[in-house]
């Protein structure tokens, strides 16, 4: 049960004009994104959704082309220098991985986090990438200066889904092994459970796997969110569905029929499920040496 994990991918190296971008309908109000597009192709990705209403690619070729914004943190900078900046929360990673294999060679990702901590700014960063804890010693001076939050996506520790949803990614169970680090280094490290994608990661038994994983892991909050389809992303998983689970497609038909998420009788008790989990498991900021100004970020939600 393999999704196709191989392709061809170029790298386009474009300056921007912009850095931060203002956003509508998230727990905060700014982003970053040093790279667009994503190698990572996990099928069910929301932000095929973008794609397909800016018509570009949202399907099968969605990650074989990167943009690489080869001066954003020149310009970052320019932008946290005017009078106007306020010094609010900005998330790096909403709409791709800033960890991505394209970052170890770029290091756009890095000196973002170097000119935000410069300016005392908080950032929050979300990725699927053990590649962060390259950064763990700028992470943690920006934690003194400004605060950070890092959230790690592992919706499930199942192999088999893991490689057919998350094909480009590395192993869940390398990237809590890297939440551990960046949790004994001091920095509030949380564990986003999403997408949970039905009858196929929601068993009670996956569930507590993950939780459990987080726990001796020593994440600092955990949450979790039931798969969203909407136009772009839903052709493309029902595709990946298709390959991979065909005896599942008439039901996600049904759980899908004229709505972009499943019907709440569906989606309420996975989330009370995981709330449970973390009741019994404990699962709470336990770091023997937090660093002080990241007590101010939150653990970073998104709607999937």
């Amino acid at each position: 049960m393999f999704y196709n994990r191989t392709m061809r991918v170029v790298y386009r190296e474009e300056p921007c004009r912009s850095a931060l971008n203002r956003v509508k309908g998230m727990p905060f109000g700014w982003s970053l994104n040093p790279y667009m597009g994503c190698v990572h192709r996990c099928t069910f990705c929301y932000v095929r959704d973008f794609e397909h209403r800016a018509e570009r690619p949202s399907g099968e070729a969605y990650g074989s082309s990167i943009r690489v914004k080869v001066n954003i943190a020149e310009v970052l900078r320019s932008e946290l220098a005017r009078p106007s900046w306020r010094g609010e929360e900005v998330v790096i990673g909403a709409a791709t991985d800033p960890y991505q294999p394209a970052e170890g060679r770029y290091r756009l990702t890095q000196a973002c986090i170097a000119a935000l901590a410069a300016h005392r700014t908080p950032l929050g960063i979300i990725t699927r990438s053990p590649l962060i804890i390259r950064d763990l010693d700028r992470l943690a001076a920006a934690a003194v200066s400004g605060g950070v939050s890092v959230t790690f996506s592992i919706p499930t520790l199942d192999e088999a889904v893991w490689r057919a949803t998350e094909p480009g990614t590395a192993p869940p169970r390398q990237r809590l092994r890297a939440l551990r680090l960046l949790v004994e280094a001091g920095i509030r490290t949380s564990v986003g459970m999403a997408p949970i994608l039905p009858g196929i990661s929601d068993r009670p038994e996956q569930l507590a796997e993950v939780v459990a994983a987080a726990r001796e892991a020593g994440a600092c909050g955990i949450w979790t969110r039931v798969l969203s389809l909407k136009p772009g992303s839903r052709e493309h998983f029902m595709a990946a569905l298709a390959a991979s689970w065909p005896e599942l497609v008439d039901e996600y038909e049904r759980l899908f029929e004229r709505r972009s998420s499943p019907p709440e009788q569906r989606s309420a008790p996975v989330r009370a499920a995981v709330a449970r989990l973390a009741d019994d498991y404990r699962i709470a900021d336990r770091r023997v040496r937090p660093l002080v100004p990241s007590e101010q970020p939150r653990q970073l939600e998104l709607g999937f």
